[in-house]
């Protein structure tokens, strides 16, 4: 049959299209937004088996689950891939609030991942108010010894992209524990990491680093409601002071998997082409923004392709990682592996940024690379994908290497992310079906270009 080319003239080079990648392209879209099953997993994820922490029950559901459902889409392979990871658990819901004179005012916090408990009573002290971690230097022990560090350095709102926004203050949440302990505090507390005003606070990791366990201080996260009161009644009274209650521990490590679902490659099945998303999330919430939705979004790559009866040139190899969130095991031992097994990957592309609708890639690859992949933006158009930017990929595939590798992240629409996320307001019911699945359609449609 002949194939009937479309060129076009773009900064005075040509570029062709097959009619055929057109043909293909919609069929991968009608078919996501018609057949798909990646709105249902997630249902499965989120209302059946809910919060996924490492190390947790859950967790190990959530393995089962996925692997079983893979195995339902006839691949050519599905397996497990062993690690060890932490398992850090809360414990006993968390209790604060504010002393001042003679009022006190209950606040919402949660402890941050990885942080130790307070006394089994509490702890109480006055409280000093900074906005960085260079301002807590500037400070000195004199000034912090004793006290409560509050960081409340809110989201930059100017920023169109919200990530950039939460990369320019979640050095504070991380960190913050840490730094504050070489000056003498005695415990901290962060602003959640959100643009909203609400009473809901956000979790994520922190690290103590390399200082010695004996000046481990307990962490955790104040709502933005609750970051503003306290900063207000530290303006009225500068002696006040919190008290918070909080009981995570945290656990020995605990065997878990990546799972993954493979279709091997016609032409060069020795080329491996990754597509991932996350499967461990926090413990406040369903995490189907984060990052369920792009451990189905995956799962649904491979299923588009066996819908179309599309048979890729290179394997594609769906990915589902563990322990993203407190530790990043799942994505350094599947690397690992890879070097074990002298595997050749020449193509990953992750999900997590939630299920919102699609806007285009972040990259990561040489200039010639880059500039074909541009070239691909008038087929993207007509499904409103525009965005091909240079910049971070994803943290799971972050420790993969190749020769000649390539890595895409998908970007949604960033508005609304952070209502969401590492909240307990990260819920099935926050996701939209069509979104999502314009989003698996996308993935699915940059895998098949890459793969041609």
């Amino acid at each position: 049959m002949k194939k009937f080319l479309i060129a076009l003239f773009v900064s005075q080079t040509v570029i062709v299209f097959s009619q055929n990648d057109e043909k293909t392209i919609k069929e991968i879209y009608d078919t996501a937004l018609s057949n798909s099953k990646c709105y249902s997993w997630l249902d499965d994820l989120s209302n059946k088996i809910g919060a996924r922490l490492s190390g947790s029950a859950n967790a190990q559901k959530a393995v089962l689950y996925t692997k079983e459902q893979l195995e339902t889409l006839g691949l050519d392979r599905v397996y497990l891939q062993e690690l060890m990871v932490p398992h850090w658990v809360r414990g006993e819901k968390e209790t604060a609030y504010i002393k001042s004179n003679k009022e006190k005012i209950n606040v919402p916090i949660c402890a941050l991942g990885s942080s130790v408990a307070t006394p089994k009573n509490g702890l109480t002290a006055e409280v000093i108010e900074v906005h960085s971690i260079k301002e807590l230097a500037e400070l000195g022990l004199e000034k912090i010894k004793g006290k409560i560090v509050f960081y409340n350095r809110p989201f930059e709102t100017g920023n169109i992209e919200a990530m950039t926004s939460y990369g320019h203050a979640v050095d504070q949440r991380y960190a913050g524990a840490r730094e504050a302990s070489k000056f003498g505090a005695v415990g901290t507390i962060v602003r959640s990491m959100n643009f909203r005003l609400d009473d809901y606070p956000h979790t994520g990791n922190q690290g103590y680093g390399d200082i010695p366990k004996s000046q481990y201080i307990p962490t955790a996260a104040i709502s933005t409601n609750g970051a503003e009161l306290l900063s207000k009644k530290l303006k009225e009274n500068p002696k006040l002071t919190f008290y918070f209650k909080q009981s995570c521990e945290q656990l020995e490590e605990v065997k878990s998997y990546n799972v993954i679902g493979e279709i091997k490659g016609s032409a060069h099945p020795e080329n491996i082409m990754v597509v991932g998303g996350h499967l461990d999330s926090w413990d406040l919430a369903d995490g189907s923004q984060d990052d369920g939705a792009g451990v189905v979004q995956s799962m649904e790559v491979l299923h588009l392709f066996k819908s179309i009866n599309y048979k890729p040139k290179n394997t594609i190899r769906a990915v589902l990682f563990m322990n993203e969130e407190n530790g990043g095991r799942g994505g350094s031992k599947y690397e690992e592996l890879s070097k074990t097994n002298n595997e050749n990957h020449i193509f990953a592309l992750e999900s997590d940024s939630g299920g919102f609708s699609p806007r285009g890639f972040n990259i990561e690859s040489d200039d010639e690379s880059f500039k074909k992949i541009l070239s691909w933006k008038p087929l993207f158009e007509p499904y409103f994908i525009h965005l091909f930017e240079k910049g971070h990929t994803g943290s799971d595939i972050e420790p993969l290497t190749g020769t000649h590798l390539v890595k895409a992240g998908l970007r949604p629409d960033s508005q609304r992310y952070f209502d969401y996320h590492h909240a307990a307001t990260d819920k099935f019911d926050g996701v939209n079906k069509r979104e999502l699945e314009l989003g698996a359609a996308t993935m699915a449609t940059f895998i098949y270009l890459m793969d041609q």
